[in-house]
């Protein structure tokens, strides 16, 4: 769309400073891009100020900075630092050591943030006095909330942010309505649902703000024996679905650590070692929590749809990504439907700021899309077929260029084949998910494409599931889903009539053993509790995807593709031609199609880099 800058509203959102740094930029109230600075730097969950975000959003945009309107920041750090004080005297003089750590950055960064921000800003180019650059700042789940509510499909719905903590809130209610967010009522910190789920990350040996899906990947693996252990001694749960937790057994207000010896005793050891070996206990643990989890978020819901007596409701926060309560909260939840963010941690954070500039502060009415206004989340940079031809040369690579409608039927071939084809088109995907513009696709027939995946491309845990991409019209057909899930956002049982009967024997494995039983027509994006992450495609969304999708069911019966995003584990999702080739070529990806210029690993010269290139990326 185009913009005559000098009449248009132009808004940046930032996020930055904690983990997911962000930048956002809203026209006139629509989201015109957004993108996580990690892509460009390579360094995952990247916290710094997002510069590089930032001026993508410009250049793409084609904006100067001191043509923006308002610059909006995600949250309030006078009251983090508020909440953070109080906390530290509440518990003191435990903790003095994380206090000791903590208030050097923030008496150097973090508590002068806006004079950092005009700082960074002015990086980017000159303000003049005559357009003094305005600085604003919104609430973590204020934020949130309005990530959630502003773009989604609804006129009117409640919305539920959950995370680990903004400034005070842990779990916040809130009424959308046509251009306003009315707050209802919060849970504040320590009562954390989402640092109680990272409390379990890190005791079974994942990393925190990070390790949390591996945690609800692992969770089928596991029997739910510990429910009753968790509800006894850690949290307190009430019927409309409040909670409070016992910080007798954690130390994330205060410490350094998660949880605490006794939290130790009370499950009979210590955390795991991260990256040893993966046992039933930890599998236990992870199906506990789990379903303490999805527990909470039902209650919440079902009260949320009484007090406030709406048909709808929207999610964000890093909770919000737990696809397997969501499913839940789908099927058996009040809603008539529901909305989640895909950027829903902090990344989204920045659109939802600056949307609330412009929805609160400029009064301005929201234009309801559908189905909704995210634009499939392709928010990102693009590269034209000539601008990686020309980074191709460069590196000398070989390739062969397509005739565009060849693109879906040449993919589809060498699927069928059994090749493995990293997948670069159009923009980039803001948020965690890949979503068909940088992905890496396999046949999800074949039952031996996860572990190939897993062990010679992804290079990450066995037991972790890969997610299938669906056409839309198809979705019903192979899951028990009557309904869109664009974001890979919604967890659903495969139908009963593509799985297959067990043997007895099978039946009665355990643990990682379930992991090699073929249990449908689609055993790569089929979980062991016969679940799948799933993400539907409407040909209006990814034309190309579509196409493909069509293309390999047109060979196979199966409009169903296994869909994992391209980048290998603890390395960000591919950005620019260079990152995708690179990756391409490190590891045992069999094709690379970037627009319409495909590669054959085969025909490539030999890789060579002077060291071990996994000591690049620190594991996630």
């Amino acid at each position: 769309m185009y913009w005559n800058n000098n009449l248009s509203t132009i808004i940046l959102g930032i996020s930055a400073y904690y983990h997911d740094s962000a930048a956002a930029i809203v026209i006139n109230g629509e989201i015109a891009a957004a993108a996580q600075e990690e892509r460009f730097s390579r360094r995952k969950h990247d916290a710094s100020f997002p510069r590089q975000a930032i001026e993508y959003c410009l250049e793409k945009l084609n904006i100067r900075a001191d043509e923006l309107d308002a610059v909006i920041f995600y949250d309030k750090p006078l009251i983090k630092f508020e909440r953070l004080l109080e906390t530290y005297l509440a518990y003191a003089p435990k903790g003095i050591r994380s206090f000791v750590r903590a208030m050097p950055v923030w008496l150097k960064e973090k508590l002068f943030l806006k004079a950092t921000l005009k700082k960074e800003l002015s990086k980017l180019g000159k303000f003049t006095k005559t357009k003094p650059l305005k600085i604003m700042f919104s609430e973590h789940h204020q934020s949130h909330a309005a990530s959630a509510f502003f773009p989604s499909p609804f006129k009117k719905a409640a919305v539920m942010c959950l995370d680990g903590v903004g400034e005070w809130a842990t779990t916040s209610v809130w009424l959308g309505e046509d251009n306003k967010i009315t707050p209802q009522w919060e849970i504040r910190f320590p009562h954390s649902l989402g640092l109680l789920y990272s409390a379990f990350t890190y005791y079974t040996g994942f990393k925190v703000n990070s390790g949390e899906y591996k945690l609800m990947g692992l969770a089928p693996y596991g029997n739910p024996v510990y429910v009753e252990t968790i509800l006894k001694n850690l949290i307190d749960i009430k019927e409309d679905g409040s909670f409070r937790i016992n910080m007798k057994y954690f130390d994330y207000a205060t410490g350094l650590t998660m949880t605490n010896r006794r939290f130790n005793k009370l499950f009979g050891g210590a955390p795991r070692k991260p990256e040893s070996t993966i046992t039933q206990k930890e599998m236990d643990i992870a199906s506990s929590i789990q379903v303490v989890t999805e527990e909470i978020v039902l209650r919440l819901a079902r009260t949320v749809h009484k007090e406030l007596d709406v048909d709808y409701l929207c999610l964000a926060g890093g909770v919000a990504l737990n696809c397997v309560a969501n499913g839940r909260l789908l099927r058996e939840g009040p809603f008539k439907d529901i909305w989640i963010q895909p950027a829903a941690g902090d990344a989204g954070g920045a659109l939802g700021a600056a949307l609330l500039v412009w929805h609160e502060y400029y009064e301005k009415q929201r234009v309801i899309n559908q189905p909704d206004s995210m634009k499939g989340a392709y928010l990102g940079p693009s590269y034209s077929s000539s601008q990686i031809a020309d980074y191709l040369d460069l590196v000398g690579a070989k390739y062969q260029i397509l005739n565009e409608r060849e693109v879906a039927s040449k993919t589809a071939e060498l699927l069928v084949d059994q090749n493995i084809v990293g997948w670069f088109q159009g923009k980039m995907e803001f948020g965690p998910r890949a979503l068909g513009g940088r992905s890496i696709l396999g046949d999800p027939r074949n039952v031996k494409t996860q572990s190939v995946m897993n062990q010679k491309i992804k290079y990450r845990e066995s037991f972790r599931p890969f997610a299938p991409i669906v056409k839309y019209d198809k979705v019903s057909e192979w899951f028990n889903l009557d309904r869109a899930s664009p974001y890979m956002l919604i967890v659903a049982p495969v139908r009963e009539e593509k799985r297959y009967n067990l043997t007895d024997e099978e039946k009665s494995l355990f643990g990682i053993a379930k992991l090699n039983v073929q249990r449908s027509d689609i055993p790569a994006v089929t979980h062991v509790d016969y679940s799948a992450r799933i993400q539907t495609v409407r040909r209006d969304d990814n034309p190309c995807l579509y196409a493909l999708l069509d293309e390999f069911e047109k060979r196979t019966g199966c409009p169903v593709l296994v869909n994992t995003s391209f980048n290998v584990r603890g390395e960000p999702i591919v950005c620019s031609p260079e990152d995708a080739y690179r990756c391409f070529m490190r590891t045992d990806m069999d094709y690379l199609i970037m627009e319409n210029i495909l590669l054959d690993k085969t025909q490539q010269s030999l890789w060579e880099e002077e060291s071990d290139w996994r000591s690049e990326f620190q594991l996630d």
